[in-house]
């Protein structure tokens, strides 16, 4: 039975730490993961434009002796050139795997079904668990392990913030999500993070109070605007200010570490003083990317 991923949502405690030490082993030793790949090929396939997942998928896929073709759409959505199920079908008769950064969670369920072979979501208008799980990643290196980490995500309820909220859940994590108000991340979201963490013994936690941060070691931001979001800045400036990542809220809430899966907009969502800091985990976070991936694509190819 082949697997995919979509949400991480129905993987287990186990899985995923599972997932995190084999991302940690193909880190701290590439060269016994040469041939992981040998012979495989996966289609990787983008609505939108990315760096950070594009280069970190490419490289990575390289580095395990696969091979990816990358597709995009000229810079428009799939729905309507071809059907998201013709194309996931297709696309299974000679790829191994498929990655998808699309715009719509539904254009991945359907390419899911028709495929034979795992689709990965590279990022969609709901979730982004690639990006969650290098987070954890990162998280993981810097304490030693996730379970009871004080996290907290503060800015736009988003697909990063959905992510952080259903793994954390998973692994047993405090994971806080604090945003603006009519920016709250959707409640069927929160819900099912609420369930995860009953089970593993985590704590989710949805405020509009900066004050709700206090004790996390963790702050982690995003852009306000997610990719393709054409409200103007100058519309939600006044919004999202109070909620920027800077010196001062770090210190107001015992925090150590500053998170953002960028690209990140300096001195806007957060400071130039902590991207460039020694608090920041953001090119950490960038180069998890890739190793945590590689465990995907080994564990879902193995």
């Amino acid at each position: 039975m082949k697997k995919d991923l979509l949400t991480f949502a129905d993987w287990s405690k186990a899985e995923l730490l599972s997932l995190l030490e084999l991302a940690q082993q193909t880190k701290q030793n590439p060269s016994a993961y040469r041939k992981a790949l040998d012979g495989k090929a996966v289609a990787a396939l983008f609505e939108k434009p990315s760096l950070r997942t594009r280069v970190s998928f490419d490289i990575g896929i390289n580095k395990l002796g696969g091979h990816m073709v990358y597709l995009d759409s000229q810079a428009g959505k799939l729905a309507g050139r071809e059907d998201a199920r013709d194309m996931g079908g297709n696309l299974a008769c000679w790829a191994d795997a498929i990655v998808a950064r699309v715009y719509s969670h539904h254009t991945l369920v359907q390419m899911a079904e028709a495929s034979k072979v795992p689709v990965i979501n590279a990022l969609c208008d709901l979730y982004h668990p690639c990006q969650a799980l290098a987070d954890f990643l990162t998280i993981k290196e810097v304490l030693g392990e996730v379970e009871g980490c004080r996290l907290a995500y503060i800015g736009d309820g988003n697909n990063v913030s959905n992510s952080l909220l259903l793994m954390g859940a998973i692994l047993g994590a405090d994971v806080r999500v604090i945003t603006p108000v009519g920016h709250e991340v959707k409640q069927e979201i929160l819900d099912q993070a609420s369930r995860l963490a009953q089970i593993s013994g985590g704590k989710i936690t949805a405020s509009n109070e900066l004050s709700a941060a206090t004790g996390c070691q963790f702050l982690y931001t995003d852009t306000w605007l997610s990719m393709g979001d054409t409200t103007p800045l100058a519309q939600i400036k006044d919004k999202f200010q109070p909620y920027q990542l800077n010196n001062a809220l770090m210190d107001s809430c015992g925090a150590t570490y500053a998170m953002h899966c960028q690209p990140a907009h300096r001195d806007l969502e957060i400071t130039s003083e902590l991207v460039d800091g020694e608090c920041s985990l953001l090119l950490q976070q960038a180069e998890n990317r890739m190793h945590a991936q590689n465990a995907i694509l080994i564990s879902l190819l193995g």
